[in-house]
């Protein structure tokens, strides 16, 4: 049931601004106890809509909209401190204050212990102390649920901070033939980081290897995965497993750690032979590195290849062989392609993206600025930020281009 009272129950002070008014949940199977209450909120103008349940199951229905439950520890459907657990659980986000006889306070202790925001004792609260009560207690509810927010945002960054640090290192390379820049900028899904990778490593001193990939989805699931694949990466490469077998041996490790058998990783490699001025591409389901040298650029025409984690298959090997001395190659990930063109739904992709690399103003930016002024000039394009990561690996030899 649910009763009106005159100025602190269901349809109170009219005059009172929405926000200010509490609605507070009584769990009371004593129906002179119910009245009570009522009569002591209405009489200090408190502000605060009542609604009273008999029973844990009538409150159960009742629970929805609620900003406190003032709850009696002796109900017919529940007694006791089991009674709390359930409304505790059943609660949310609403605080929980518990009544107690005089002959029982100790339990009033016990039930703060288990998680209630306070205790009052029957008979011994006014309508001044009792509607501060409910108040504080909803004031320190929302208090504690801030505080676990920010406790768990904290946690979030950390984590991604981590992940992050896993899914993005420091290239493993000492050679000067050759210098490496490196971008990445999450997606705006939340801060939440997603499972962009890239690596770099040099095993002898003519050659280094490459890597950028993407695990498809967001989350810190995803962004663990795309860590796994680039470290068993990295350890394929230092073990010298033939360059044929180590994308196979990555498919494996993808499908026996991924969640969910949908997910599915792209990946772009680069074999760069420093002494020969050449390098051997592999794309699984990845887009194809661009080439800029002698004043041109160009995709690298490289078979796509299929994504790994969906059919097995050994990707197909492009030889690329550099005109010059002077190039660059730009490795990245497909959300720097994805952004829209314009208002309709073309999108950037290769070709715009060779368009970007072309343009005048492009040659005018040093080499490790290319990557931001890239994404810069692509959101613009896009009208905003974009909705998926971006890694980039730009290598450079030379003048560069």
């Amino acid at each position: 049931m649910s009763w009106p009272y005159p100025q602190g129950g269901l349809g109170g002070n009219p005059n009172l601004p929405p926000g200010e008014r509490l609605r507070v949940l009584l769990v009371e199977d004593d129906e002179g106890d119910a009245f009570l209450v009522g009569e002591l909120l209405a009489e200090t103008n408190s502000g605060i809509d009542l609604l009273v349940a008999t029973s844990l199951s009538e409150a159960r229905r009742r629970m929805a909209g609620v900003d406190c439950v003032l709850l009696d520890l002796g109900l017919p459907d529940a007694q006791g401190l089991d009674g709390l657990r359930q409304v505790l659980e059943m609660s949310g986000s609403a605080a929980v204050c518990v009544l107690t006889g005089r002959s029982d306070e100790h339990l009033g202790i016990v039930a703060v212990a288990e998680g209630a925001q306070d205790y009052l004792v029957k008979g011994q609260v006014d309508g001044v102390l009792l509607t501060r009560a409910l108040r504080y207690a909803v004031e320190r509810k929302r208090a504690d649920e801030n505080a676990r927010r920010l406790r768990e945002v904290e946690l979030r960054q950390a984590e991604s901070a981590r992940l992050e640090r896993g899914l993005l290192p420091q290239p493993l390379m000492s050679t000067d033939k050759i210098a490496v820049h490196t971008f990445y900028r999450p997606g705006r899904h939340a801060a939440l980081i997603g499972g962009d990778f890239f690596d770099v490593v040099q095993t002898r001193p003519d050659q280094v290897d490459l890597i950028v990939g993407d695990v498809c989805g967001h989350g810190v699931d995803e962004a663990a995965l795309g860590v796994e694949l680039r470290v068993a990466w990295r350890a394929l490469i230092l073990a010298g497993v033939p360059d044929d077998e180590v994308l196979p041996a990555l498919e494996q490790v993808l499908m026996s750690e991924r969640r969910l058998q949908e997910i599915f990783a792209t990946v772009a490699t680069v074999r760069l032979d420093l002494d020969a001025n050449r390098g051997t591409v592999r794309l699984a389901g990845h887009p194809p590195p661009v080439l800029l040298a002698g004043g041109k650029v160009a995709p690298v025409p490289a078979p796509g290849g299929l994504l790994l984690g969906v059919r097995p298959r050994r990707p197909v090997a492009f030889d690329l062989e550099f005109d010059t001395e002077d190039w660059s190659l730009l490795m990245y990930t497909d959300g720097l392609i994805e952004g829209r063109v314009g208002e309709g739904d073309e999108r950037l992709d290769v070709p715009g993206l060779t368009r970007l690399l072309q343009e005048p103003d492009s040659r005018h930016v040093a080499l490790p600025a290319l990557p931001a002024w890239l994404v810069g000039r692509a959101e613009q394009l896009n009208g905003g930020p974009f909705a998926d990561d971006v890694a980039m690996l730009l290598v450079t030899r030379g003048g560069g281009r």
